[in-house]
């Protein structure tokens, strides 16, 4: 390899060479039906900058490798922060302990030279004092914005990471993989009354589009406007209601309370509100949900996923009826159907699982602005928070960060404090308006599983659902 190889962060002289890590892929998971080790290299860098001042300025390296084998439903698996001969040595002891092979060892991905995003390096883009200097100057037009306000904070952070996989049958592939964000906080005070908003964006790109001063202009907007609404809003009402969900980041409610119900693993156990649905109607017409890691530059976006295989458009449910689950290699194998590159880990110090990409529902007919004179009392819900769901059941719990009330058609005053409580596949049965002005995210999400978290997209049109109960205040 040669200086201009970044794989020159996963191997070195005397602790591990390319062919020296295939051997042992091959002497490790001889006895397995599939497996691999994962190499990784990664940088992360972050600003905080509050009360016009850089608060803290992050930087950390690490690397390491996994193992794991799979025979049949176990899997083994070790990882070690020492990329070397001897520590795989060490880690492959772990395999011992699974059941013998089944014989019949899985083929491997098939290989993809595609490339979803750039090599490039964010972090040695640009000097530090530069990106502090963004900081600054993003802090003062947003104090600059109105004599309201009184505080802003802005995040600006990056990672790099190299990743290889190498496999007992000879498959070896690499990905190089760039991530940026940049964040956005404004909290206004008006009347001795304090409220805040806040915006995003980001994605497998370099730092030029976040130094964009129409870009992080719009973040300073949006976080205003959001602040502004916030201090006019009045306590949220309760009861079962029409709502009306924006485009865009909204979706991160129909991750939440469809898209984990529909990952392998937990329909292979059965443990799914739509275990063993397949082909059944599980959401009104005009509902198409996609999941798709191969959308170049996306946040949720992979050239492969962490098990090497190249990542797809995947139609989970086409017009309302279920078509197939996002799977990795072990959970399809054992299904009987084909990996479709959703097999992802946080690092090299998990294994992976069958997890979401971009995901999202495809854009329908209707006009929002006819949608939205359909609703007659209640809410339209902009922009989310936290939320919650039980895979077993569906049921989710969503906190809204900027919603309105609705009456006769039009927008009334912005509400504080509603909460969306619903069930998933009821929900997706009470889609009555799907819009034409699909979008998705600004490139913000992070998704949870298992104890791992991993960058994901989410997307929608504005959607129409005739009844969800909203938690709230008011009356």
């Amino acid at each position: 390899m040669n200086i201009d190889d970044p794989r020159i962060f996963l191997y070195r002289p005397g602790l591990l060479d390319p062919d020296s890590a295939q051997q042992l892929a091959k002497m490790s998971l001889a006895s397995c039906d599939d497996g691999e080790i994962y190499l990784q290299y990664s940088a992360v860098e972050s600003f905080g900058f509050d009360d016009g001042r850089l608060k803290t300025a992050d930087y950390s390296v690490d690397s390491g490798f996994g193992l794991r084998g799979v025979s049949g439903e176990m899997t083994g698996f070790s990882h070690a922060s020492e990329i070397s001969e001897a520590a795989i040595k060490r880690a492959a002891q772990t395999l011992q302990l699974l059941d013998p092979a089944t014989q019949n060892p899985a083929a491997p991905p098939q290989r993809t030279n595609r490339h979803l995003y750039t090599d490039g390096n964010p972090l040695e883009q640009l000097a530090f004092a530069k990106k502090v200097a963004l900081c600054e100057k993003i802090d003062a037009a947003a104090r600059a914005r109105d004599p309201r306000v009184k505080q802003a904070s802005i995040g600006l952070s990056a990672s790099w990471s190299v990743i290889e996989i190498v496999r007992a049958d000879g498959f070896v592939a690499t990905d190089i993989r760039p991530l940026v964000r940049l964040n956005v906080s404004i909290v206004l005070e008006e009347n001795g009354r304090r409220e805040s908003g806040s915006f995003g964006l980001g994605g497998r790109y370099l730092y030029d589009k976040l130094f964009d001063e129409s870009e992080w202009m719009r973040a300073i907007e949006e976080a205003f406007k959001q602040a502004e609404a916030n201090l006019r809003s009045v306590p949220a009402p309760a009861g079962d209601m029409t709502v009306l969900l924006g485009p865009g980041w909204p979706g991160v409610l129909l991750h939440e309370a469809v898209g984990h119900g529909l990952e392998g693993d937990f329909n292979r156990k059965g443990t799914s509100a739509f275990s063993g649905k397949i082909g059944q109607r599980v959401a009104s017409p005009g509902v198409t949900i996609i999941d798709n890691g191969a959308i170049a530059d996306r946040r949720g976006s992979l050239s492969i996923d962490d098990e090497g295989t190249a990542t797809q458009e995947n139609i989970l449910i086409e017009d309302g009826i279920l078509r197939g689950y996002m799977q990795d290699r072990m959970n399809a194998r054992l299904m009987g159907v084909e990996p479709t590159g959703n097999g992802r880990r946080e690092s090299y110090a998990h294994a992976p699982m069958p997890r979401m990409t971009n995901t999202y529902m495809q854009g329908g007919e209707d006009d929002p602005e006819e949608l939205l004179s359909r609703v007659k009392d209640g809410i339209y819900a902009k922009s989310f928070g936290g939320g919650q769901v039980d895979i077993v059941s569906g049921k989710f719990v969503f906190s809204c960060t900027e919603a309105y009330k609705v009456k006769n058609g039009k927008l009334g005053d912005p509400i504080k404090g509603a909460t969306l409580i619903g069930d998933g596949p009821v929900a997706m049965q009470k889609v009555i308006g799907i819009g034409n002005d699909m979008a998705l995210d600004e490139g913000i999400g992070i998704c949870g599983k298992g104890g791992q978290s991993v960058p994901a997209g989410v997307g929608q049109p504005s959607v129409l659902i005739s009844g969800l109960t909203v938690g709230g205040t008011g009356g």
